[in-house]
């Protein structure tokens, strides 16, 4: 673009043809007075503040709206400009509230900062009363403060002319013809079809437009807090930019970006504990976005050509390392400081890789192809992994000349519950039986006829209760939590019962009746609370609810552990390592991550250990610790959205589930994928919170 030459109060500047001489003195470092101006939106000259004098012009100029031509000097200052500045600004604060101490925009706020420049004060103008104040400012997401608004309209044309929305406009009263920006009727955001994409919000230079308390964290830079999903997400996947990819038609792209976080995206798209979709804008509209659904889509539907073409694999170092465990964490760490070129192998005791995705989580959630596909992706990089191989101590290792090692073994272990009665036998842990199941053996307890009982309330145990039922037990389970309190999945809690299982919620286990020879069952009672004290867990039992629960053997659910037996290392009262680091133990070039350090936690949870530990352990042997990886092209952002009729009441898209007759009885896939239609009208939903990051930030006086 051609360029021209202006003087601004005797500085000589260089700016685009074109271009208002507002935009070209900010840009040259030079400030004037301006309110109504954002850089993202059309200059209008309505808040007359940025007036300056042009040299040839008589009487002040709008900058805003005052094209640069070769030459043309400019004058910002002067009493006649200042005083226009003051009288405009004292209008504006005529009807403004005073209590800026007490607004969530103090000390961030424009029109607090116009104040300072322009020493305008409102008690020199009559203070009006605003009636209009109380419009419809009951709204989900956005605090509509009314009375702090100036009608600068950054809104207005932020909403018409960026997103093409479109639902604020300037209203007039019927009785004081008070100007307000308003919607049309003065409908609520909802019924005037707002898509609560946060941009008024953020070009609004007052606390008139505010987001909702708790929509966003504080503890996290704000650039990060204003797309939730990704911040919620433990890898932060980019997630607003794979649904765009799924919506535009492009699963292999979309596919591509959810691969630069994370190497196991099917198994992902299965069992997530979507943590991102608690966190999603949308649920405070009707119901989160499907996002686990949605990558499951990109992962059955994308191409891996794309991600893999992008792909770079380091030189080689020279560096080996070992990691001990062959799960989510152990391979996500694998994988990556191969990556860097790094020798890597990885020791699982189990046949197969895949650790709890393997042998935790029962088949008809998630098969053994889906994990083992994923799993050679990773080996294809050169991981040299080694199964059916149990690692009893770190001197072994060292003895085979590692430079680093990376423990990753999981909670191996489950937790032995203290309840009379146990000493009998006739029981055993879910993790060790979902194990033996999945390794193709069978558990003679656990057949038809048989009666069950399960004891916990998280998504372990009702993988233990669904597979024993699935082996034709009749499963009765029992947990502390009430119905709405309880830590498994909804839909697995729903599908249990659907196929059988019976849930006491809400109950205390008191003893398991029985002798050696044979168990009778479970005694137990209903409680209204429990919480955990210095004494351990404490209840209050409903009187007279005490019952036994008939059962010939017990599945404990009630937590997991690692095993660190031999391997001389320190670890507290709770079994866990004595950390000298986040991944680091006080051993040198020893390192853990993942479920043995945190105890049971998910598998995106595992999933980002093994990333913060391949970073750890690149740093040590050398490397810059960079894992970061862009597979796919980003484009820039279509800041245009439209205006849908109904889009915030939209409906989630389910996935179909198969008929219980089908199911109840197998380890097919309980669950079956989105259609295309399905995938493009749930990735229609999003917010695209992400799109807000995209516009400027204005800068105050005080940067210039």
């Amino acid at each position: 673009m051609a360029k021209v030459k202006i003087f601004v109060d005797g500085v000589e500047i260089e700016a685009e043809e074109g271009q208002n001489v507002l935009r070209a003195a900010l840009a040259a470092g030079i400030y004037i007075p301006h309110l109504c101006s954002h850089p993202d939106l059309e200059s209008r000259g309505g808040c007359k503040l940025c007036v300056v004098n042009v040299e040839g012009m008589e009487g002040a100029q709008t900058s805003c709206t005052t094209i640069v031509k070769e030459g043309m000097k400019i004058t910002t200052k002067g009493a006649r400009l200042e005083q226009i500045r003051r009288v405009a600004m004292e209008l504006m604060l005529a009807g403004h509230p005073h209590d800026c101490t007490s607004c969530k925009m103090y000390l961030k706020c424009e029109l607090q900062a116009m104040m300072q420049v322009t020493n305008a004060v409102a008690g020199r103008m009559r203070e009006v009363t605003k009636t209009t104040t109380r419009i419809n400012t009951n709204n989900p997401l956005n605090v509509r403060e009314m009375e702090r608004c100036i009608a600068c309209g950054r809104c207005i044309r932020v909403c018409q002319d960026v997103r093409g929305v479109g639902i604020y406009q300037l209203n007039k009263t019927s009785t004081n013809y008070e100007v307000y920006v308003g919607t049309e009727g003065d409908k609520s955001l909802m019924d005037a079809d707002c898509a609560f994409c946060g941009a008024c919000i953020e070009v609004c230079p007052t606390g008139a437009l505010q987001d909702m308390e708790g929509v966003f964290r504080t503890d996290i830079p704000r650039q990060e807090a204003l797309i939730p999903c990704s911040a919620q997400c433990p890898a932060h996947i980019d997630i607003p930019e794979y649904i765009r990819l799924v919506k535009e038609g492009k699963p292999t792209e979309a596919l591509a970006v959810i691969r630069e976080k994370v190497p196991f995206p099917h198994s992902l798209g299965k069992v997530c504990v979507r943590s991102c979709e608690g966190a999603c804008k949308r649920t405070t509209l009707n119901d989160p976005l499907s996002i686990r659904n949605l990558k499951r889509y990109a992962a059955e539907h994308g191409d891996a050509m794309l991600w893999q073409k992008n792909s770079v694999q380091k030189p080689d170092t020279g560096k080996k390392v070992v990691v001990v465990g062959a799960g989510p964490t152990g391979l996500t760490a694998a994988f990556y400081l191969r990556k860097q070129g790094h020798d890597v192998t990885v020791y699982d005791r189990n046949e197969y890789a895949g650790g709890y995705m393997e042998y935790g989580i029962p088949m008809y959630r998630l098969s053994h192809d889906d994990v083992q596909n994923e799993v050679k992706y990773i080996t294809d990089t050169g991981v040299n992994l080694v199964t059916n191989h149990k690692v009893n101590n770190i001197e072994e290792l060292k003895k085979e000349g590692f430079d680093a090692i990376v423990l990753a073994m999981g909670t191996i272990a489950g937790k032995d519950a203290v309840i009379p009665g146990r000493e009998n036998g006739h029981t055993t842990r879910a993790v060790e039986f979902l194990h033996k199941i999945a390794a193709g053996d069978k558990d003679e307890n656990v057949c038809e006829g048989a009666k069950v009982i399960v004891l916990g309330g998280g998504n372990v145990a009702f993988d233990a209760a669904r597979t024993s039922a699935k082996l034709g037990a009749h499963v009765e389970l029992f947990c502390l939590e009430q119905r709405k309190d309880m830590l498994a999945d909804d839909e697995e809690i729903e599908q249990a019962q659907e196929e059988g299982v019976v849930v006491h919620d809400g109950t205390t286990n008191l003893e398991l009746v029985g002798t050696p020879e044979k168990l009778e069952g479970l005694r137990y009672a209903k409680i209204n609370s429990f919480k955990f004290g210095p004494n351990g867990l404490e209840v209050d039992m409903v009187e007279g609810s005490e019952a036994v629960c008939e059962g010939d053997y017990i599945i404990f659910a009630m937590g997991q552990k690692a095993d660190f037996e031999g391997f001389g290392i320190e670890t507290n009262k709770f079994g866990f390592p004595v950390m000298e680091g986040t991944h680091t133990l006080p051993i040198e070039g020893v390192f853990a991550a993942g479920d043995c350090i945190t105890g049971t936690k998910s598998v995106i949870q595992g999933i980002a250990g093994g990333r913060e530990t391949a970073i750890e352990v690149d740093k040590y042997l050398g490397g810059d610790g960079d894992i970061s990886e862009t597979l796919y092209e980003r484009e820039p952002h279509n800041p245009y959205l439209g205006k849908r009729e109904g889009f915030n009441k939209i409906p989630r898209e389910e996935l179909t589930v198969t008929p219980l007759a089908e199911r109840a009885r197998t380890f097919n896939a309980v669950e079956q994928g989105f259609t295309e239609e399905q995938a493009h009208c749930e990735s229609g939903r999003c917010l695209q919170c992400d799109l807000r990051c995209d516009l400027q930030r204005v800068k105050m006086w005080t940067e210039y």
